[in-house]
């Protein structure tokens, strides 16, 4: 009863933070917006300056909105990895979905002409990378599954992952020696990963997959609990081993892939969130890890977006550079003091 009281306390003091950390972001930025402004647009009052309203509802919301939803799965993403293959440093991204979304767009920006029309003709840039990078981690996906119907062991599937990462690398390697400079350096730009390019039609979008995302992965609690203590364990207490690694891989693969389609490869939190949560909460129950590490993903991505705004300056930092150069230190500080990493 005492544990239970003090999650509950600690969800209470985490969602505190995310709302404290949500208004901080929207007043952040190039233009100033003081907080109790921030908080007066928010309930549907009058601002003093009538700019503010814009700044706030169609940009900087959906942009902390999008914050997040990257965070949040890509953190959860990164749980699933980790428990299903028992390996402290498996990441969302390594089945190869990342690399799938980052071949597409980048067959979309250096391929040919040809290709290149047939996605970007009657839609935005935007939209058309959003297309293209969903169709690649989707085909990758859709191989992944294929494999893991022949492949029994799950450390095999985690290398043959980590082999189609290394294949689709590749080929964006060969596009990108062939390519021009200026192709290059939009596929650069779009590789550095973004939380500010979605329309209020493509957040909608976003929260929809990534709710589903979700969904699968509450599904599949009981199975990832009883997978800590190995698979023949697993299987004795009733689970369908099959059944439970397909929705791990699919619920995986939606969070994945649909953030890197919207938002582009953004490293580190799918990786450490699920650490830090373990470390604070002192649990490996995935009951409590799973609403803790979408809590802390969300605030973590808040945080490197705030920072990566450069308040009061035009220039805006990459987010993949900001989200290791913050959380990596954290990590490892983290790691150090508690001497013990669990699993």
């Amino acid at each position: 009863m005492l544990e239970s009281k003090t999650y509950r306390f600690s969800f209470l003091f985490l969602l505190l933070i995310l709302v404290l950390v949500f208004t901080l972001n929207i007043s952040s930025g190039s233009v100033s917006i003081p907080i109790n402004e921030t908080i007066n647009a928010l309930f549907g009052g009058t601002l003093q300056n009538e700019s503010w309203s814009y700044i706030i509802w169609d940009y900087r919301i959906p942009k902390a909105l999008t914050a997040i939803l990257v965070g949040a799965g890509l953190a959860l993403s990164g749980l699933l990895m980790q428990t299903l293959f028992r390996n402290p440093l498996a990441g969302p991204f390594v089945l190869g979905i990342s690399s799938g979304a980052s071949l597409g767009a980048a067959l979309l920006i250096m391929g040919s002409s040809v290709l290149a029309s047939f996605f970007s003709f009657g839609l935005i840039n935007d939209i058309s990378l959003a297309i293209a990078a969903s169709i690649g981690s989707f085909l990758v996906l859709m191989v992944v599954i294929s494999v893991a119907t022949k492949v029994k062991d799950t450390m095999a599937l985690l290398i043959i992952g980590l082999m189609f990462g290394s294949i689709t690398s590749a080929i964006v390697s060969v596009l990108s020696y062939f390519t021009n400079a200026e192709k290059l350096q939009q596929y650069i730009y779009w590789s550095y990963g973004s939380l500010g390019n979605l329309s209020w039609r493509q957040l909608g979008l976003l929260f929809a997959l990534v709710l589903a995302g979700i969904f699968l992965s509450i599904l599949s609690i009981k199975s990832l609990n009883a997978m800590l203590l190995g698979e023949n364990y697993a299987r004795s207490l009733g689970v369908n081993m099959k059944t439970s690694r397909y929705l791990i891989i699919i619920a995986t693969g939606i969070l994945a892939g649909s953030i890197t389609a919207f938002a582009g490869p953004i490293a580190f939190v799918g990786l450490a969130v699920p650490h830090l949560t373990r470390q604070i909460f002192n649990t490996t129950d995935h009951r409590i890890l799973m609403p803790a590490v979408l809590i802390y993903g969300a605030i973590l991505m808040l945080i490197c977006d705030t920072i990566a705004q450069l308040p009061t300056s035009a220039n805006v930092l990459p987010i993949n550079a900001v989200t290791s150069i913050i959380g990596a230190p954290v990590v490892i500080w983290l790691l150090i003091r508690k001497r013990k990493m669990m699993f």
